[in-house]
């Protein structure tokens, strides 16, 4: 049965310990947390996910256990690497082990020709033998996916979607107007503003903060299929209490502590933090934790 590509797909938290080993235990009760709250979806190993942080060893590790334990969600695998033997290799572990579709980041550092890009895109989504989802992130990865490229790929590949992430947020109106004439959905990674991305026609969100709070990003989209009113309203008011808490501290540190404040484990920190940080991360997470409270989510 193909996929429905709508609604809330989970981000996923990668928890680790202080080697950098998958905590097995705390995944699976994270991801119980978060499939019990019935989101369409997960997406593993993205940008909330570290996957930068993380071993290829570990990466494969992690993806065989989500695509195990996900309760029979849709499972989108970001197999985003700079070396294209890494990709594919990742694309055939993802699909030997039942991910619905492989995501895919430009190659960051080097600058590339979009001609090169829509390559590296046709050739990953052959390796992968799955639909793929273009991830738009010109901010990390300093090549940004003109809509010329999505096109180029839609032509030659089964292209499921486009994931549009960063600050440039009105490229997401062209995305979903190109995908509705070739058939490929859009979503969007800004959170805290589902409700304008959704006016513009985008099929859901991939979500971070669905780690913490998904019911309320499910309120959120639930409200804005159904338009203007007071649920939509007020989910949404709650998303933007929660985004201005968060932009407090850097991305992704900022979701762990809201992983923490929702009482659940992001396991061990997989980048160095300064006690100056640490200061700040213990701020917002008792910042969050109070919000939580006082919306009765804990």
């Amino acid at each position: 049965m193909p996929t429905h590509w709508e609604g809330i797909f989970c981000a996923l938290w990668t928890p680790t310990d202080e080697n950098g080993a998958i905590l097995e235990k705390t995944l699976k009760t994270n991801l119980e947390f978060v499939t019990s709250k019935a989101v369409q979806g997960l997406l593993a190993l993205g940008s909330t996910g570290e996957f930068l942080q993380l071993e290829v060893s570990a990466r494969k590790d992690f993806l065989k256990k989500v695509l195990a334990w996900s309760g029979g969600l849709p499972v989108i695998a970001n197999i985003s690497d700079i070396r294209p033997s890494v990709v594919a290799e990742l694309g055939r572990v993802a699909r030997e082990h039942g991910a619905a579709a492989v995501a895919v980041l430009p190659p960051y550092f080097f600058p590339l020709a979009q001609a090169d890009l829509a390559e590296f895109f046709v050739r990953a989504g052959e390796a992968a033998k799955l639909p793929l989802f273009l991830y738009n992130f010109p901010e990390r990865t300093g090549n940004r996916i003109a809509l010329e490229t999505v096109a180029a790929v839609a032509d030659r590949i089964q292209l499921a979607g486009v994931k549009q992430s960063g600050a440039e947020f009105a490229y997401h109106q062209p995305l979903v107007e190109l995908g509705r004439r070739r058939s490929f959905v859009v979503f969007t990674g800004s959170d805290t503003r589902l409700p304008e991305a959704m006016a513009m026609g985008v099929n859901g969100c991939v979500s971070g903060l669905a780690n913490a709070v998904p019911e309320v990003m499910l309120e959120v989209f639930a409200g804005a299929r159904r338009g203007p009113g007071s649920t939509q309203s007020r989910a949404a008011e709650r998303m933007r209490q929660l985004g201005e808490l968060v932009d407090r501290l850097e991305f992704p540190l900022n979701v762990a502590a809201v992983i923490e404040a929702r009482n659940l484990s992001p396991g061990h920190p997989k980048s160095v933090v300064s006690t100056e940080t640490e200061q700040r991360y213990q701020k917002l997470k008792s910042e969050v934790r109070q919000l939580f409270q006082e919306w009765r989510l804990i």
